[in-house]
């Protein structure tokens, strides 16, 4: 089910965000009212002024004399006390009694306009909208940031099974195989300009600084894709600061320290593992996963004509592994946790994410769709197929305990160092998947993109600052550019961000102004560590 966010600590479904807009609708209405009884008011709190970093609200149109207050009055007094409960009482609204008869309100019916709203969710969070009154409160002491790398080339060329599952050429890429596009450095750099306005701006850095190697901290896997992004991204971040990326090996090769593999493998283990991956297909198990993504499955060979491939003129017994949903897993020590070719989540993967890339990659959607005019929900399904693989492999709980620790254990002393002020970390989506997993944040969908957990280019970024109590206090979001961002190329900059959604830890509160305690944050670090010492 959709899922909007209100704030950090407030998710409403699709039927409670309507009536709670419609509740925003009547308080915006109250501006306009001029005959309204003095005693008539509605009083917000701040946090319902906060919606504003949230939320954009755009006039539609105003249709006078139309509204049916007394249904309106009931759908406002249930809204309220939705929310109220979602947050605690009395957090969100005080209300007068005469709110509370709206439909009883002469003066109101007279001559209350009904505003109808739509509501753009912006997926923004405080770290691109912080207040003036905020900086004065906060002072920001450090970013750990763990990047996916961007926009790389798949698998797919005509001898390649990719090839010979559609009867279509594939894109013509910039790059050798799984190495980063032409496209993907462009979107990086952008990227990177946007940290460093945002760094300027909220203190971290002066502009056009040059970094010594105890403020500032770049690692890459040893993978080209990945070296290439942090040098684009630093080239936008720091254009003149000189910047080093540290990479662990000649590319291309996996560093230990972003290679998700298992370590620690026993039969309770496995046990464990392959009940948390049976419970994600419910009471089918495995075969529940891929019967979830039959729909799916089916656009999929829609879209790649696979009736007229080479593969299905050929008669191909590679066919039936589509039909196969009977996926076999590998949990293996030193090895990433993976699939046995020949079914159809471990195949269709494949064309998931090729397809995924080439809408990134291609600017006329309907080429990238072989000639199917898609929507954005069909390109969400496709999608889909990837997101499961990776969830399945990677944000398994127990899974992601074993494969996140060294990234974990990383991320955890650099947000320790006394001196560092920036960390940027460049992997895969795996890592992020499994670092999110492992520190327990709860589950979430992007807005604004296809792939609704870990989009290409995403980065989860920790904040630490300084309170006004000489405490630390922490921040975590998912910083990612949206599908028009990729697909246009948008230059960013604090007035045109990129999505950036705040990610919520489970069992932790945030006070009053966003923030977790940084001791908090460092305590799931730490449980995540303790996790896995104890497999």
């Amino acid at each position: 089910m959709l899922i909007h966010q209100i704030s950090p600590s407030l998710y409403l479904t699709a039927p409670e965000y309507f009536l709670v807009i419609s509740f925003l609708s009547l308080i915006i209405c109250q501006f306009f009212i001029k005959e309204m009884d003095s005693d008539s008011y509605i009083e917000v709190s701040p946090s319902v002024l906060a919606l504003n970093s949230t939320y954009c609200f755009r006039v539609i149109r105003i249709f006078p004399n139309t509204a049916d207050y007394a249904v309106l009055g009931k759908i406002f007094h249930y809204a309220i006390f939705l929310v109220a409960e979602k947050v605690g009482i009395g957090s969100l609204v005080i209300i007068s009694d005469t709110f509370l008869n709206l439909h009883i309100m002469k003066n109101l019916l007279r001559s209350c306009l009904l505003l109808v709203l739509t509501a753009i969710p912006v997926a923004v969070s405080a770290q691109a909208q912080r207040s003036a009154e905020f900086k004065d409160k906060y002072t920001l002491k450090e970013a750990v940031v763990l990047s996916r790398h961007n926009i790389r080339s798949p698998l797919s060329d005509s001898k390649s099974v990719l090839g010979r599952m559609t009867p279509h050429d594939w894109h013509k890429w910039t790059a050798g195989k799984s190495e980063l596009t032409l496209r993907g450095g462009v979107l990086e750099t952008e990227m990177g300009q946007y940290f460093r306005k945002w760094a300027v701006d909220a203190g971290l850095f002066p502009e056009n600084y040059v970094p010594s190697a105890d403020d500032l901290n770049v690692i890459a896997n040893s993978m080209q894709r990945c070296i290439a992004t942090a040098q684009y991204f630093t080239g936008g971040f720091m254009p003149v600061g000189g910047v080093e990326v540290k990479h662990r090996y000649t590319p291309s090769k996996m560093d230990p320290l972003f290679n998700p593999q298992i370590t620690k493998v026993n039969p309770e283990f496995i046990a464990v593992a392959m009940e948390q991956i049976k419970a994600r297909g419910g009471k089918k198990g495995i075969r529940g996963i891929n019967e979830n993504l039959e729909q799916d499955y089916a656009l999929l060979a829609e879209v790649l004509d696979l009736n007229d491939s080479p593969l299905a003129k050929n008669n191909d017994p590679y066919l039936q592994s589509l039909k196969n949903y009977d996926t076999e897993f590998i949990l293996e020590k030193f090895k990433e946790p993976g699939m046995k070719s020949g079914s159809a989540l471990k195949e269709l993967n494949s064309a998931s994410d090729a397809f995924i890339l080439q809408y990134y990659e291609e600017p006329d959607s309907v080429k990238a769709a072989f000639g199917h005019k898609l929507s954005r929900k069909d390109w969400e399904r496709i999608a889909h197929v990837k997101d499961v693989y990776q969830d399945v492999l990677f944000s398994t709980p127990v899974i992601a305990t074993n494969v996140a620790y060294p990234l974990i254990q990383y991320m955890y002393d650099e947000l320790m160092s006394p001196d560092r002020k920036f960390t940027f970390l460049v992997g895969h989506d795996s890592n992020l998947g499994a670092v999110a997993t492992a520190l327990g944040v709860e589950e979430y969908e992007l807005p604004g993109a296809i792939e609704k957990k870990t989009p290409i280019g995403s980065k989860i970024v920790i904040e630490k600052f300084i309170g006004p109590d000489g405490q630390e206090y922490g921040d975590i979001n998912i910083v990612y550019q949206s599908v028009e961002q990729l697909k246009n190329m948008t230059l960013l900059d604090l007035d045109n961000p990129p999505m950036i959604y705040p990610l919520s830890l489970s069992g932790v509160e945030r006070n009053a102004d966003g923030l977790y305690k940084m001791s908090d944050i460092m305590q799931k670090f730490e449980q995540a560590m303790t996790a896995y010492q104890a497999l």
